[in-house]
């Protein structure tokens, strides 16, 4: 893993535009390489200046974000464009109506364009945007201009990530009340009047300037008002002239590091609040528990209060400790668990987890399940110990899993040695995996691994030999929380 990210980040300060887009895959996918890429290339970003461009849906966000990187190209700056765009319902990608409109910059390797979707994100952003703009920043992308998804009035979030941020306005698309509402009026360090050929510019223009007549902003920036018909390249210029004198405010009075400080301070916490949020889930609410946790709620059994502050009493900082012990820490927490919950006593249930499948490559694989089946891919991991790569795919209340070695000595290189690539083992969800070794122990069946080894995902597993199994490798698997 050590030495491709080492490569991936060579080749991405080499200018190699693939493994950019690579890596940026890797961030918006929540891969398992998204970490280490992230701390690699993150000491390297800090130079560009990000520009957030905001506005309704019809004010000209991406024409005028395509006549700015025109204008910066012509200074020889090189330009990252991250256009946030409305998720598809049917394949949970970006709808790419941005690129279209930026057509022109094809073949310029001076520009980078890419559309994300916001994958149910509220604000305007999706989730990874912050890490997208570090890693083009990183890149040595001079220029980051970020356009918003264009919902209107809560596009609050481009504030706290860009250095400065663009709202963009256009005549005759609301009344005079619409200049005054709280939120994406009071964000702009500079507005637009787009589209300012059409009636009512001049009008738009008073409108703005009473509204900062009776609102200064505290930092004593009165954000100019710039008019532009971005469909005709007008009032470029005197765009990025006043985004210049912004960017000079603010390092003469300091605020570009105060700004700095408070957008990593939101970012912490908002990193923070996702990993302790997915740690729970995971380790807490798994096999039925969240169900049964609502279902007592829904019956007035409990109160969901009552409910999170017995969550959180479980939470479990410590830091990861020998499998084993954690293993039989888990047992005995179980077990205090099956007291107080029904469903830790179900005993031993049997559901099919998921089927692995050896490939010799996952990007060649991949394609069919994620693309045509339209396969929902959860991420991609690296498990150390057994040498392989898999790429875990949903179906259902099972799943796929694909598996490459990444050392000829892997298992999985093995076996397609022997037999190819196809179907390597089949993988039943058990509740109890301890009772369950033991039952099998004493029936004197064959296992592989007599005590239960930690795989994909932080869960525990035991393999059943094929000669116990009728010729297929079968695997015992257990939910098991990843800090515990």
């Amino acid at each position: 893993m050590s030495a491709t990210i080492d490569s991936t980040v060579e080749r991405i300060l080499g200018g190699d535009i693939r493994s950019l887009a690579r890596a940026i895959t890797a961030v918006e996918n929540a891969g398992d390489e998204r970490g280490e890429l992230l701390k690699r290339l993150f000491p390297l970003s800090g130079k560009a200046t990000l520009v957030g461009v905001t506005g309704a849906p019809g004010a000209g966000k991406s024409t005028l974000v395509d006549r700015l990187a025109a204008a910066w190209r012509q200074r020889g700056e090189s330009v990252g464009i991250i256009a946030v765009d409305p998720t598809s319902p049917f394949s949970g990608g970006a709808i790419l109506g941005d690129r279209i409109r930026m057509q022109g910059h094809t073949g310029d390797s001076g520009i980078f364009i890419r559309s994300m979707a916001t994958r149910g994100s509220l604000g305007g952003l999706a989730r990874a945007t912050s890490d997208v703009a570090s890693v083009l920043d990183a890149a040595g992308r001079n220029i980051v201009l970020i356009e918003t998804v264009g919902v209107g009035q809560d596009e609050v979030d481009i504030a706290r990530l860009a250095d400065v941020t663009l709202v963009l306005l256009v005549p005759g698309m609301g009344d005079d009340v619409q200049t005054i509402k709280a939120g994406i009026m009071e964000i702009a360090d500079i507005f637009v009047i787009n589209k300012a050929d059409h009636p009512g510019a001049d009008r738009l223009n008073q409108e703005i300037r009473a509204m900062l007549s009776i609102s200064p902003r505290a930092d004593n920036w009165t954000p100019p008002i710039v008019h532009t018909v971005a469909s005709q390249g007008a009032g470029s210029d005197e765009l990025l002239a006043a985004i210049d004198q912004y960017m000079e405010f603010q390092q003469a009075g300091g605020l570009a590091e105060r700004r700095r400080v408070k957008h990593w301070r939101d970012r912490l916490l908002a990193v923070l609040r996702e990993r302790l949020l997915e740690r729970v889930v995971t380790d807490f609410l798994g096999n039925g528990i969240l169900d049964e946790y609502a279902t007592r709620v829904a019956a007035r059994q409990t109160d969901p209060y009552s409910v999170v502050e017995e969550i959180i009493g479980k939470i479990d900082l410590r830091p990861e400790e020998d499998p084993s012990r954690r293993f039989r820490r888990l047992r005995r927490l179980k077990s205090v668990q099956s007291a107080e919950s029904a469903a830790w006593s179900v005993g031993l249930n049997y559901a099919i987890d998921h089927v692995g499948i050896a490939v010799r490559s996952l990007e060649a694989s991949l394609p069919l399940y994620r693309d045509h089946l339209r396969m929902e891919m959860a991420g991609i991991e690296e498990v150390a110990g057994e040498k392989v790569r898999v790429a875990m795919l949903a179906t259902g209340e099972s799943r796929i899993e694909l598996l490459e070695a990444t050392a000829e000595d892997s298992p999985i290189a093995r076996f397609i040695a022997r037999r190819g690539e196809g179907l390597h083992h089949l993988a039943l969800r058990v509740d109890n995996l301890t009772a369950t070794v033991e039952k099998l122990k004493a029936a004197g069946v064959r296992l592989v691994n007599s005590e239960p080894q930690i795989g994909a995902g932080g869960r525990f597993y035991v393999f059943v030999h094929p000669q116990s199994a009728g010729g297929v490798l079968l695997e015992l698997v257990e939910e098991s929380p990843k800090g515990v």
